[in-house]
């Protein structure tokens, strides 16, 4: 274990420059900080919790992306990949989550100026600043940062930081099943039966689903592919049922607007609508998860040790009997690993405050979100700042390439580039709105 470094604090402050900027997650916005922090010359270091970069996008390889190539390569990454020698995809082509990672991700994170700096296996478990609380005040700004971190051999550190980037995600925070938002009482009792959005249907999970009543919890996109799947593996699998539980009162959370350029998106709303109307799903809206339990085998081909899902439909107290439960309910921040810094957060969809009006569900989709940088993303902690995925808290309109103009206005602030950092710009795809439900999952990514 190493310790923090005990140096009087003005002496921590004349240090403070020559630290590494620590971003957290080597996902594709966290690559991109380290790009355009290369390009700037400053130094950093990633810390990746996975095995290996791209860990949450691996988890949903085989999931199709609703974007094409040419709004998914950040053009600071793209100019240091192409300076190696590597060729950029079709534009116009819409790569699945493993191709992003083998044909993008990969090569990125494998150049030098990247490689050298990146830390796999390695957790970071809270951040702070070195000897202070949140509740301290005096040379907070120049005092670093400290990191807490735990690396793959299970032995913890803490390292300082000159300033913080925060793109871990949320795919590894998803949303309760419960409508409350916690926890369905008695869940822990059936959680080997609840499966993570965007399960492997036709592959790696097959026997899972197979000849099994799975039901579907969450109104987004998420929920709409997962139901696609099933329906397939239905067709191929004797026994195998599908059905789609939502909380709201209607199931029209996938459909979107006629003029959505995301193509790949604006048809999966329409199949699952035509699925549902042909009986391949067996849709149950309004329902309030309230509890979990363990059910006994039926006669009509349930699985031993089911699922019975305990809830509210209409006022009346109901349950819902399935073999296999796909929380598909979206996600939300890990806030926990933040709890000693000093936030601004907008109170319903944890958000930077600033940021919070320009992203809500209820009016914006993925296309019509503004531009927009380092300014709405600050914190009272200065130079902390959550990006990515993560910096929309519970809204499910996040698209990479508003990740990307997010960390290209961060570097400049964090090189002194104040025009430039000021100075975002973004075209973004039309889309209709993706939800009105921030419970409902995402759909833009």
């Amino acid at each position: 274990m190493t310790l923090l470094d005990l140096t009087p604090r003005t002496s921590r402050a004349s240090r403070l420059d020559t630290l590494p900027v620590a971003i957290i997650g080597a996902g594709p916005i966290g690559l991109a900080a380290a790009a355009h922090l290369t390009e700037r010359g400053i130094d950093f270091t990633i810390f990746e919790a996975g095995d290996e970069v791209g860990a949450s996008v691996r988890a949903w390889g085989h999931t199709r992306l609703f974007s094409p190539w040419e709004h998914l390569i950040d053009p600071a990454s793209g100019r240091l990949l192409e300076a190696s020698g590597w060729q950029a995809p079709p534009a116009s082509r819409i790569p699945t989550g493993a191709e992003l990672v083998s044909r993008y991700l990969t090569p990125l994170a494998q150049l030098d100026a990247i490689a050298s700096r990146t830390q796999t296996g390695t957790e970071v478990l809270a951040v702070t600043r070195e000897g202070m609380d949140r509740t301290r005040t005096r040379a907070r700004a120049v005092t670093p940062f400290a990191l807490r971190i735990r690396h793959a051999d299970g032995s913890i550190e803490d390292v300082p930081a000159r300033a913080v980037i925060d793109a871990s995600g949320t795919y590894r925070t998803p949303n309760s099943l419960g409508s409350s938002g916690l926890d369905p009482l008695g869940l822990g009792d059936v959680a080997d039966r609840i499966s993570p959005a965007l399960p492997d249907v036709p592959g790696r999970d097959r026997e899972r689903f197979a000849g099994r009543h799975t039901t579907v919890v969450g109104a987004g996109h998420s929920a709409a592919n997962t139901l696609l799947a099933l329906v397939k593996l239905a067709a191929e699998a004797p026994g195998t049922r599908v059905t789609w539980l939502i909380r709201n009162t209607r199931a029209a959370r996938v459909t979107t607007a006629p003029d959505d350029e995301l193509a790949g998106r604006a048809e999966l709303g329409g199949r699952v609508e035509e699925l549902v109307r042909s009986g391949a799903i067996d849709l149950v809206d309004g329902f309030e998860i309230v509890g979990a339990r363990r059910a006994a085998a039926e006669s009509h081909g349930e699985a031993e040790n089911g699922v019975e899902l305990v809830g509210l439909r209409r006022g009346e107290s109901v349950t819902h009997r399935t073999d296999e439960v796909v929380n598909a309910t979206g996600f939300r921040p890990d806030l926990g690993m933040l709890r000693e810094l000093r936030l601004e957060l907008d109170d319903i969809v944890e958000a930077p405050r600033r940021l919070a009006p320009l992203i809500d569900p209820n009016v914006h989709s993925c296309g019509t979100v503004e531009p927009h940088g380092f300014r709405e993303l600050t914190h009272p902690e200065q130079n902390f700042f959550i990006v990515g995925m993560k910096s929309y808290g519970r809204a499910p309109t996040f698209l990479l390439a508003t990740g990307y103009e997010q960390v290209r206005s961060v570097a400049a602030h964090l090189a002194g580039d104040t025009e430039s950092a000021l100075q975002v710009a973004l075209t973004l795809p039309t889309t209709g709105v993706c939800s009105t439900d921030i419970g409902g999952g995402a759909c833009c990514t």
